[in-house]
């Protein structure tokens, strides 16, 4: 959930990445794993059958509604809601950039500040190293507060494009209607519709990463130019000009193929957990009544807690995976730096890598393949130069 995230991100990436993931991210494969749990919301309880009645005639969905309604996101309003959620986006970028900012400078191994000793739960001392408050505040007395915003342009245009090409792809390739099936029995049947959710999702977000990668790379070597005091990469016309001259069309695309399947990753894993939880561990019979039943006054109230409870475990799946994703989300932002003529990606701050696979193993070998998911507690590694005197 990282430095990286294509638009805005779900969980986290409505939390996201919390702070383990906050990043292009990610997050933004979060906002694509939201989508899927969004269509695949059970209906208003008053449309669910009840043990004891028939299910009442199919109603009129919000998505066909919205076509002959003039609903939100439809006709005349599809531009305004559009820009809308652009503006939002943009809103969202901003305010988390300096976070996603030191994550990066932490990610490429910058430490500009020694560690210092504390304790831990059992009352052993151990070393620290500067947590984001700490380090932001360093950023400041260096570049002065404008400087927690460095590389916010490209990245603001990464994510309205994001947001732009995934919109453009559901007016042109709508989803079609899906029902959420709960029940144990249609477990073969909502799997698939899951299945094909989820495919769907994740056209969208391998499109719209691939388009605004290019901006993703710009952002990340405006941001890393702290490390060094570099001036090389400003506008954004500019920086292309000089990423194409120096290393050609595959200069935009480095880092793509992690990002990429770290986002793949992600919706699948993140969305087939939360289902086969949701059909297998969660009981469509828990009530919020005393009695643990619904009513015939009130027929739906037996499903109350059930989505309740099904919302959450979208949440803690998208936290869960956006974790084991992470080492993806940080070979790709190493490898968008790597070798590009500025000091973070130059020794000794990182080897010069052959690929992401060379990247990654470098980074395996070293223990360091979660290297900046925490902000906040970051203990010295045992392999680190720092030692307790």
């Amino acid at each position: 959930m990282g430095a990286s995230d294509p638009e805005v991100a779900p969980w986290a990436r409505g939390g996201a990445a919390g702070m383990a993931g906050a990043g292009a991210g990610a997050g933004a494969r979060g906002g694509a794993a939201a989508g899927v749990e969004a269509r695949a919301r059970d209906p208003p309880p008053a449309h669910r059958a009840h043990p004891r009645h028939p299910r009442p005639a199919a109603q009129p969905s919000a998505r066909r509604m919205e076509g002959s309604s003039g609903g939100l996101g439809s006709g005349d309003n599809a531009p305004t809601t559009e820009a809308l959620f652009v503006a939002l986006g943009a809103g969202v970028t901003a305010l988390s950039h300096p976070l996603l900012y030191v994550k990066l400078l932490i990610q490429v191994g910058h430490e500009p500040m020694p560690p210092t000793i504390g304790t831990n739960v059992l009352g052993r001392k151990v070393l620290y190293l500067p947590s984001f408050f700490t380090y932001a505040k360093y950023i400041v007395q260096v570049d002065g507060k404008i400087g927690l915003f460095r590389g916010l342009s490209p990245r603001l245009m990464s994510n309205a494009l994001s947001t732009v090409t995934r919109g453009s792809m559901k007016k042109v390739f709508p989803p079609d209607e899906i029902e959420q099936v709960s029940n144990k029995d249609d477990m073969k049947t909502s799997l698939k519709k899951v299945v094909k959710e989820t495919s769907y999702e994740m056209m969208m977000q391998c499109v719209s990463r691939m388009l605004a990668h290019p901006l993703h790379v710009i952002s990340m070597r405006c941001m890393v130019q702290f490390v060094g005091r570099e001036a090389k990469y400003s506008g954004v016309l500019s920086s292309i000009g000089k990423i194409f001259k120096e290393e050609g069309l595959l200069g935009f695309f480095v880092g793509l193929i992690p990002h990429l399947l770290g986002d793949v990753v992600f919706l699948w894993g993140c969305n087939l957990l939360a289902h086969f939880i949701n059909a297998y561990l969660v009981d469509d019979s828990v009530s919020d009544t005393p009695g643990g039943l619904g009513n015939d006054q009130n027929p739906g109230s037996q499903f109350s807690q059930a989505l309740a409870i099904r919302s959450y475990t979208k949440f803690v799946m998208g936290i869960a995976v956006s974790m084991l994703t992470y080492p993806f989300l940080l070979v790709g932002d190493l490898m968008a730096v790597n070798n590009c003529g500025l000091q973070a990606g130059l020794p000794p701050y990182s080897p010069v890598f052959k690929s992401w696979i060379h990247c990654w193993k470098y980074l395996s070998v070293q223990g360091q393949l979660f290297r900046g998911s925490s902000l906040l507690f970051r203990r010295v590694s045992s392999g680190s130069c720092f030692a307790l005197e």
